[in-house]
């Protein structure tokens, strides 16, 4: 794949339990009209699950979309595609890229056909970042959502006023939540609801919610889908910003409200998320970044706002199994010896013949990609990574389906040769009823994680505040983000938490830190997505919704 570098610029163990599946078909993610559908890219001698339909389309659709999408106008992961011929692009209750919301298209037959053919080609900056080649399949899909109508046979949950303890409008600053296993739901207590928010512009006046003391400031804004963060040990912020497959530096000095500089480092990258600086240290010479298959590596020093040279590639298959959860973190030991790499599963829970081989894992391998190893498994979706004291930790997504109170996410350190449970058992020997009866030898092996958060809360990258700029409670604890639900009919609010850490161990409370984020009960006007520490002791948040980046600082007791 080529790779380019742009110009600078200013800103106006244990043994493994036999977690074995049977090879099953290749899969690829792709966001149909902004979210994720799964695409069928090679045969296997296991036939797919059988449909019971005549109609090819709705074959296709129900073997590949429908894990991700309802066929009403309610949002899942994806947007409801109920009533899609016709209508216009966006216009529906979800959280679509900034490019869809601007386009304006008509979603007819001509448009889906181009679209889903080619969809960058038509919406630069769509967060949909693969198609439907096969020209058949493509117009046999789009013959079957033209049979759709919006309306949909069970609409999602609505939450009830009354009850504030379990949703977004129980959320503020300093708010503190202790989940335990004694605490969970039973499955299907609640419908599976179909309810993601709409993404839209910050209301007039609009501004996050911080603890007394701290101040928020836009330190960028318009950025194009700003995910994961990290900082340079000179103080450079490194963005990733995904779906324009490019790595991007911000520079200000210290204290400084505003970034002063901003650069492309790297450009042409395959949906690039993670990103590591090597060796540890204060004098790294590569920076590593992760893709949903392959990790490479571009030649780096201190100051750098470009890449000084073209990227080296360490592993160039991180697994056959592609598709589905597509982020992919990594993160060095202390001693720069192990590289760990986060890799999610390639469906929900295992389900329509999926192929999750080499999936839901953390692995481990030498700096230069080679010894591969399984460090821990059963981990549905570590979308961050963090190594701190000596741990290697995760913030997992864990699984839908089974109602709003289940399964929650979690933050946890993760041992070496630990299996968490996924897909058969979740927090310890929780059995899922998908799953019932077909691994019994599994049963009392899964690990229950350190901290467990309001299920669906789509918690994203953590770091670890070992700066001394903020309050004493914060220092040596951990700063997450969480997106926000889709999955729950009392919708959780996208917001950022924090972990107390004493001596290294999680209490397994967390705490509501950065809030204000719902405009109302059906839309959102930021999502978290990235968190880091400045080295001045502030922290960055970046937020996809609508591209901004902010700076908290301490400012006063």
């Amino acid at each position: 794949m080529a790779r380019s570098v742009a110009q600078t610029g200013r800103i106006a163990g244990a043994r493994m339990p036999d977690r074995s599946f049977p090879r099953l078909p290749t899969l690829v993610a792709f966001a149909l009209l902004g979210g994720a559908v799964i695409s069928s890219l090679s045969a296997a001698p296991r036939p797919t699950a059988s449909v019971d339909t005549d109609s090819p389309g709705e074959r296709i659709f129900t073997q590949r979309c429908a894990v991700c999408h309802s066929t009403g106008e309610h949002a899942a992961q994806g947007p409801g595609l109920g009533g899609v011929v016709g209508r216009r692009s966006a216009s529906t209750r979800f959280g679509y890229s900034r490019a869809m919301r601007e386009a304006n298209l008509l979603w007819d037959r001509p448009s889906l056909d181009e679209f889903l053919e080619a969809p960058t080609d038509l919406v630069p900056g769509t967060t949909m970042p693969m198609a439907i080649p096969d020209e058949t399949e493509r117009h046999a899909v789009i013959d079957y959502l033209a049979t759709l109508s919006p309306v949909e046979a069970r609409p999602a949950a609505k939450p009830e006023a009354s009850d504030t303890s379990h949703d977004y409008r129980g959320d503020r600053p300093g708010v503190r939540r202790h989940i335990t296993v004694a605490d969970l739901a039973k499955p299907y207590a609640t419908p599976s609801a179909m309810n993601g928010p709409e993404v839209v512009a910050p209301p007039s006046g609009a501004h996050p919610d911080v603890p007394p003391g701290f101040r928020v400031d836009v330190f960028a804004h318009d950025l194009l889908g700003p995910r994961l963060l990290r900082v340079s040990p000179s103080g450079d912020l490194f963005v990733a910003e995904s779906q324009a497959g490019r790595i991007r530096v911000l520079r200000a000095a210290d204290g400084a409200r505003v970034a002063e500089r901003d650069a492309i480092f790297a450009t042409d990258l395959e949906r690039p998320f993670g990103i590591a600086f090597y060796p540890p240290g204060p004098q790294p010479q590569w920076v590593y970044v992760a893709e949903p298959n392959a990790v490479v590596r571009f030649p780096y020093r201190n100051g750098d706002l470009i890449a000084r040279g073209d990227p080296q590639t360490l592993v160039d298959s991180i697994t056959d199994a592609s598709g589905g959860h597509w982020t992919r973190d990594v993160a060095f030991s202390a001693d720069g010896k192990e590289m760990f790499l986060s890799v999610g599963s390639a469906s929900n829970v295992a389900e329509a013949n999926s192929d999750e081989r080499d999936r839901a894992d953390v692995l481990v391998f030498d700096p230069e990609g080679g010894g591969r190893q399984v460090f821990a498994s059963g981990i549905r979706n570590c979308v961050g990574l963090a190594v701190h004291g000596g741990d290697v930790w995760c913030s997992t997504n864990e699984r839908d389906g089974l109602g709003d109170d289940l399964v929650p996410d979690y933050i946890t350190r993760v041992r070496r040769g630990g299996f968490y449970g996924w897909p058969w058992y979740y927090l310890g020997n929780h059995e899922d009823p998908r799953h019932k009866g077909e691994r019994p030898e599994l049963a009392g092996t899964a690990i229950v994680p350190d901290v467990l958060l309001q299920a669906h809360s789509a918690s994203l990258e953590l770091t670890f505040y070992d700066a001394t700029a903020f309050p004493a409670k914060y220092r040596g604890g951990a700063f997450a983000s969480l997106h926000g639900s889709w999955n729950r009919g009392k919708r959780t609010g996208p917001k950022v938490i924090a972990v107390p850490v004493v001596g290294g161990v999680p209490t397994g409370e967390y705490e509501d830190f950065m809030t204000g984020f719902v405009a109302d009960d059906d839309a959102v006007w930021a999502r978290p997505v990235g968190v880091a520490v400045a080295r001045d002791g502030a922290l960055f948040v970046s937020e996809d919704g609508n591209g901004t980046l902010w700076r908290i600082a301490f400012s006063g007791d």
